[in-house]
């Protein structure tokens, strides 16, 4: 027999409240954003400052036109590895009785003194995506500076700075900057762009290597320098950067003119065809049936081909 609305036990209001509350708020704050943006905007000085600073920073010379085929594949991967590392993650963060455990063979070119210890399927799992994504982020590091495509991505000149808050207003008053991302990244999109290759994705690395078994126990000093508590602290919030990072960068891709985007980001070209958007639609749907695939029934067999699985 279905509850009435009076009769529903006082947690499930409880539990719905808080989350209304929040939402409402952020509703809240984000038209207040735009009223404000758009009253500055109305201003002289406002106005002024944005014809100076349109948002796009001064790039070195020697920039590259375009994005090359091999940046589409590392976008494909790294969006792929970061999907499941967030999956992943959080099933390790919150699962209290893991389905399944695996234990690394002492044997081939990791050898250890010491017993290897056993750990949870889904930490198993976190750690191998981990390594995964720090491989494609190493050659994309490599293939970056080797091709000068971090002219793009990089701040070479403090005009970035008013640019980007150029932009920032222009995106608040829902008046946006035009978009041209096959030449250049408005300042704002340099930034975060910056932020996360070079500060976020290393702190991600960092922190992660801190907490994983790889990391030497017995180094006292070293462990004195850097505890574990302190990696702990800052790795979920790094996680919870790129999540936000991820939505607002889909978010922006899909109301700037998507065909183009992804055209950029998927195609290796600058029109406006279906290619890119077929190209996007085929990494969402792997995506999709690697989450769903992502359980102990399909990881044992893989995970067992580096170690032993047990279920206890």
């Amino acid at each position: 027999m279905p509850t009435s609305p009076s009769t529903a036990p006082a947690w499930t209001k409880a539990a719905w409240f808080k989350p209304a509350v929040i939402a409402v708020g952020a509703v809240v704050v984000l038209g207040i954003l735009v009223l404000l943006a758009k009253w500055l905007r109305s201003t002289e000085a406002v106005s002024s400052f944005i014809a100076t600073y349109p948002g796009y920073a001064s790039q070195p010379a020697g920039t590259p036109v375009g994005l090359p085929v091999w940046l589409n594949w590392s976008h494909f991967l790294n969006m792929f590895f970061i999907v499941l590392i967030v999956r992943s993650g959080l099933q390790v963060r919150y699962t209290t009785r893991p389905q399944g455990y695996w234990k690394r063979n002492n044997k081939g070119l990791i050898k250890t003194k010491g017993q290897p210890k056993k750990i949870s399927l889904d930490l198993w799992f976190h750690l191998t995506l981990d390594a995964l994504w720090v491989l494609n982020g190493l050659i994309y590091w490599i293939l970056l500076f080797s091709t000068g495509q971090w002219k793009r991505v990089v701040p070479t000149s403090w005009d970035v700075f008013p640019h980007a808050v150029s932009v920032a207003i222009q995106y608040a008053s829902l008046n946006w900057p035009l978009e041209n991302g096959w030449t250049n990244y408005n300042a704002l999109q340099l930034l975060f762009y910056f932020i996360t290759s070079f500060i976020a994705a290393p702190l991600a690395i960092l922190t992660g290597l801190r907490m994983s078994g790889a990391w030497p126990a017995k180094a006292p000093r070293l462990n004195k320098a850097y505890p574990i508590e302190l990696a702990r602290r800052v790795h979920f919030p790094v996680a919870i950067y790129f999540i936000a990072f991820v939505i607002v960068h889909v978010t922006l891709v899909f109301t700037t003119g998507v065909l183009r985007n992804l055209n950029h980001m998927f195609a290796a070209n600058d029109g406006e065809s279906w290619l890119g958007f077929g190209f996007f639609a085929a990494a969402v749907v792997v995506i999709v049936a690697a989450w769903f695939l992502a359980r102990p029934l399909f990881l044992r067999p893989i995970a067992s081909l580096m170690g032993s699985v047990t279920r206890n």
